[in-house]
């Protein structure tokens, strides 16, 4: 299954900065699965345990947050960088016109992807979080939302109300990952993907492989980091047509007659002068500007 279009590949140049910003993603939640593969309403309520730690999370009432939800977040979260990056001072609360971002995650800008915006919103704010922590013999218990809270701005339009501006509150434990720098960039071909379940591989090769040659896991256990909750055979089956259409960007995978799954960077380190390594915010304008240019940041690397 090919990639999605790049449904905007000029852009639009009259947003403020939007060539410019580029997409980050929390390592919190690419660690764990704090988001739903579904994409019918997913009611359940999910436990996972990590040691002394444990993770719960109970849906709204419209379901568990979506994969495709998590595109305010990370549009959020590379937003918040992006001004961090310069200096700016920066907060939880977030306001952006609801255009840029159907832009900037490589959406359709008609009035169902806006009504589709607002469903999301409902999943992202009405979602609780709790996490037990075990320190020695004390535990510690928090309950958050992903988002503390949103609103949205409305116009009509030709007769018809369209969503125009949103605000949105950002949680402390997003904000805490924006403040200690707990973010890694990401693919903008990461949006192009169609596959719920490629999202989150990427997601998961791009936390723990990095730029190392390779990094492997046991299928079983990739399974529960991805938090899909089909049956290991058929997860097997996912995987495989995944890694036959080779889609997910920067990454290959291969399975293993042993059920290990090997993550791989598709372009070698570059290793001329290894001890070199751009700071972050040259690493951004340099990427910024091959994309600006239809270029593959990538592959001018190598």
């Amino acid at each position: 299954m090919a990639l999605l279009p790049d449904r905007h590949p000029q852009k639009d140049f009259f947003i403020l900065d939007i060539s410019d910003v580029v997409p980050k993603d929390d390592m919190a939640s690419m660690e764990h699965p704090l988001f739903s593969l579904a994409t019918k309403p997913d009611m359940r309520h999910l436990e996972y345990r990590g040691g002394d730690n444990r993770l719960k999370i109970v849906p709204s009432g419209v379901g568990l947050p979506t994969i495709f939800d998590k595109d305010i977040l990370i549009f959020c979260v590379s937003q918040l960088m992006h001004r961090k990056n310069r200096g700016e001072k920066i907060g939880k609360r977030v306001r952006f016109s609801a255009r840029e971002l159907m832009i900037t995650t490589n959406r359709k800008t008609g009035g169902v992807e806006y009504q589709r915006l607002e469903q999301a919103f409902q999943r992202l704010i009405g979602t609780t979080f709790q996490t037990d922590i075990q320190t020695g013999n004390k535990r510690e218990t928090r309950f958050f939302s992903l988002l503390e809270s949103g609103s949205g701005f409305v116009m009509k339009e030709e007769g018809k109300w369209r969503l125009d501006y949103c605000e949105v509150i950002l949680s402390d434990w997003v904000m805490r990952a924006i403040e200690s720098d707990e973010v890694v960039t990401i693919s903008n071909d990461y949006f192009r993907l169609r596959r719920p379940l490629e999202r989150r591989l990427y997601e998961i090769g791009r936390k723990h492989c990095g730029s190392q040659p390779k990094w492997q896991i046991g299928l079983a256990k990739l399974q529960e980091k991805t938090g899909s909750n089909a049956p290991l055979k058929k997860f097997r089956l996912n995987l495989r047509q995944i890694i036959q259409d080779d889609d997910t960007p920067f990454y290959r995978m291969e399975l293993t007659g042993d059920d290990l799954v090997i993550f791989r960077p598709r372009l070698p380190q570059n290793n001329l002068s290894p001890e070199i390594q751009l700071p972050e915010w040259a690493e951004d304008k340099a990427r910024a500007i091959a994309r600006g240019k239809g270029r593959d940041y990538y592959v001018l690397l190598s």
